[in-house]
């Protein structure tokens, strides 16, 4: 009895990693070796499996780093099946929910706000969730601009009042369902919109994907329009229009890691090359401050970083893969212990800035180099492997090198190994393996990778479904509570 009960906790635990797994690398687009179609098909029977059998581990998985994607499946699979939760679990989910619709880009809020219009979810839970968070939006005014459709098809579902008079709910309302009536808004950003119809100045005043639409219909020049919009762009959209135009003065080191590592394989090799210190520069900040407190703590690191062809991953991911690992590179170099990292390319190239996708994936090769003592003959504490898991020159030589490793020269794990995986693999339901006994987890962002390492030691099959649910009840509870104090910084 005792026997099959452990074994249906182990499944329990490897249906949840799977889950996991999926959950922060697929986003339903097309990879190198499986198209959208599969992909999606493949998430959607993940995400109704583990809803339908684990519901609890479903709602749970929210306070994950998981990416935006699979986040706003789980928010509308959890509204949709609402009634098959009890009052305590839809409590819980209520405020899981909550907490990570404050965390997700507002436009995918929106996105996820129709979805649950057009399923026809409409009962009460669903609207005050709703309402809370269009509540809680620093300024609605700004939001009807720049997403006015989605504002508007969340205003009718929730049957958001808005009141006349000067009100700025009033003006909003008018903004949006009765334009034209007013004539002006004393809201500088909607009566900005009114004015730039016909006034060529009023457009640089508005947020850049806006201000886009009207520059063209003005028929503004590209580089005028960029000077003056450069003050309203954000974060992203000054990296991706000056990653266009292949111009320099923007700050990359208030970057986040794998963004900047995506606009730095952007750029042809030599701007990279004339560019060095300046992108070293910012790629090494980038990832101390990703590292945090885990800066220098995990003593010495080898990591064997996959540059194969593969890594250029597809026309919707390109080179997503590979600037995963080149962030994945400069964040082991701060977590390691000062000059105690190695970083094998399976190129076999020694310069990091300069890498592109190329060639087979010799993985068991690197991984024989990276397990080979480093200077002073001491042996690495951590081995970090960054890579699709398709090893094919020669095929499956990386995970016998592995598993022979483990089970003769290392059987006390001298050396903690770890895979992490940024590409789903549709077919398997989960990011492709290694070996049976190398923890395997998947990776969207190379910020991620301190908490990835912690929750794929559950992939060793040494803990059971009592100790990760044990994880996951912590990761609830420190996520609520976050959300908790950024509400009482608020008020």
């Amino acid at each position: 009895m005792r026997t099959s009960e452990n074994s249906a906790d182990l499944v329990a635990a490897e249906d949840v990693l799977l889950f996991a797994n999926a959950a922060i690398t697929a986003t339903g687009q097309r990879e190198f070796r499986s198209g959208a179609l599969d992909q999606q098909l493949s998430l959607d029977f993940l995400h109704t499996y583990v809803r339908v059998n684990y519901r609890r581990v479903y709602a749970a998985s929210l306070a994950l780093d998981i990416n935006d994607h699979n986040a706003a499946r789980i928010v509308l699979g959890l509204l949709e099946t609402a009634g098959e939760a009890g009052a305590e679990e839809r409590r819980t989910e209520g405020r899981l929910i909550a907490a990570r619709l404050a965390r997700l880009p507002p436009q995918r809020v929106y996105r996820l706000f129709g979805e649950v219009r057009r399923a026809g979810i409409n009962n009460r839970r669903t609207r005050a969730i709703m309402r809370d968070w269009l509540a809680a939006r620093p300024d609605l005014g700004h939001d009807a601009v720049k997403y006015r459709s989605g504002v508007k098809t969340a205003a009718r579902h929730v049957h958001l009042r808005c009141p006349q008079g000067a009100e700025p709910l009033a003006e909003v309302g008018a903004f949006l369902f009765r334009p034209g009536k007013l004539p002006r808004y004393e809201h500088p950003l909607l009566d900005a919109w009114r004015r730039a119809h016909y006034e060529q100045g009023a457009v640089a005043e508005l947020p850049f994907t806006v201000a886009e639409g009207f520059a063209a219909r003005h028929g503004m020049k590209r580089e005028v329009f960029l000077k003056r919009a450069a003050p309203r762009m954000t974060r992203l959209e000054r990296l991706r229009t000056h990653a266009v135009a292949q111009r320099p003065d923007v700050d990359l080191a208030v970057m986040p890691l794998t963004r900047l590592a995506l606009y730095v394989l952007a750029l042809p090799f030599e701007q990279r090359a004339a560019r060095r210190a300046e992108l070293t520069g910012a790629l090494r900040t980038a990832a101390r401050r990703a590292a945090g407190r885990h800066a220098g703590s995990w003593g010495r690191v080898h990591a064997v970083l996959d540059d194969s062809y593969s890594s250029a991953g597809s026309g919707q991911k390109r080179r997503r893969p590979l600037a995963v690992a080149l962030a994945c590179h400069y964040l082991l170099g701060a977590l390691a212990a000062p000059g105690a990292y190695r970083g094998l390319w399976t190129s076999g190239r020694g310069d990091a800035l300069l890498v592109r996708p190329w060639g087979p994936t010799p993985l068991g090769m690197r991984v024989l180099d990276a397990l080979e003592p480093g200077p002073g003959g001491a042996e690495a504490d951590r081995l970090v492997i960054v890579s699709d898991g398709w090893d094919n020159a020669p095929a499956g030589l990386a995970g016998e090198v592995l598993r022979v490793w483990r089970a003769r020269l290392d059987p006390g794990r001298r050396t903690a190994v770890v895979h992490v995986n940024p590409v789903y693999d549709a077919d398997g339901f989960d990011v492709r393996r290694l070996a049976a006994g190398v923890p395997t987890a998947g990776i969207r962002d190379a910020e991620d990778l301190p908490a990835l390492v912690e929750i794929a030691r559950f992939a060793e099959g040494r803990t059971g479904a009592a100790e990760l649910h044990a994880y996951l009840d912590r990761r609830v509870a420190l996520f609520l509570g976050e959300q908790e104090t950024e509400k009482e910084a608020v008020s």
